[in-house]
């Protein structure tokens, strides 16, 4: 498939409570976000014609402003309504949702009290992360060279722009090696995510993941997953989990907005057999959001 600039498209982005035509949506140069990652975002996905979680996107993107110490200037009901009448303006029932947040151009440099916050939302046409057969068979992965930071040196709450380099430079070593993605570990040496999703396990019928303690993004899929678990009468065991206990656990599977929820068949040495659990989960996954259960 060739490769289509996503910069160069036709249609309609909101930006500052406007829509701008897609491609004169622009920043300055010396906007502070590119020099300092003064920037939050969301992903998010409409399925037939409804945003999945809307409203848990919204209040996250805000929260993740207030971390990153600025506030947005327009509300979580108007951040809503963007986003719901960006999609009807780009005729899309089906799509990728993306809300950001960030500082503008008046200063560069560390402190920024004087820059515009501005918001801007696009919508794009984006099908499954994986094809339904890669899925199902479960993707390779490689361990990450770089780990997730500890939370008394980032605001690793936020799903804020600066700490997704580490995702960029982790993902790139992964396509350099033929690996779908990469699995970081934490600063503490326990396993942690992938580059943009969360990560399950599953010993025995019983499923193993890693807490929401600082060193891994408490994902709104993960959190939609612990609840299909809850209401399926599944045991879950949140808890810290060494690298080398990867050798005992039968299946696993990550989760996320983009990734929904894909079986992984290997992470470096380790195999994994995609089974009842992770494939059910997959396919219930997909019936929930797309409002056929």
């Amino acid at each position: 498939m060739a490769f289509v600039p996503i910069d160069d498209r036709d249609g309609w982005i909101w930006m500052d409570g406007e829509f701008v035509p897609w491609r004169e949506a622009r920043v300055h140069v010396l906007t502070h976000a590119l020099h300092y990652a003064s920037s939050v975002f969301e992903g998010a996905r409409m399925y037939n014609g409804q945003i999945f979680k809307l409203m848990e996107h919204t209040n996250r993107l805000f929260r993740s402003a207030e971390v990153l110490d600025f506030r947005i200037p327009f509300t979580v009901a108007q951040i809503n309504e963007a986003c719901k009448e960006t999609c009807a303006r780009n005729g899309l029932t089906d799509a990728y949702v993306r809300p950001i947040a960030w500082r503008g151009s008046e200063q560069v440099s560390v402190p920024a009290q004087n820059t515009t916050v501005h918001v801007a939302v696009a919508v794009w046409d984006w099908p499954s992360y994986f094809d339904p057969e890669t899925k199902r068979k479960g993707i390779r992965l490689c361990w990450a060279p770089y780990k997730r930071p500890s939370p008394e040196t980032a605001p690793t709450e936020a799903k804020a722009a600066g700490l997704y380099m580490i995702g960029t430079i982790n993902r790139h070593y992964a396509d350099a090696r033929g690996y779908a993605d990469a699995m970081l570990l934490d600063w503490r040496g326990y396993v942690a995510e992938a580059t943009g999703a969360n990560v399950f396990f599953v010993q025995g019928g019983r499923l193993i993941t890693p807490p929401a303690d600082g060193a891994i993004l408490n994902g709104i899929t993960r959190q939609t997953v612990l609840e299909m678990l809850a209401a399926r009468g599944l045991e879950v065991e949140v808890r810290p989990i060494k690298p080398e206990e990867l050798a005992d656990f039968d299946e696993c599977f990550l989760c996320g907005t983009a990734a929904e929820i894909t079986p992984v068949s290997e992470i470096g040495d380790y195999r994994f057999i995609p089974g009842e659990i992770s494939l059910g989960l997959m396919e219930a996954y997909d019936r929930m959001v797309r409002g056929q259960v």
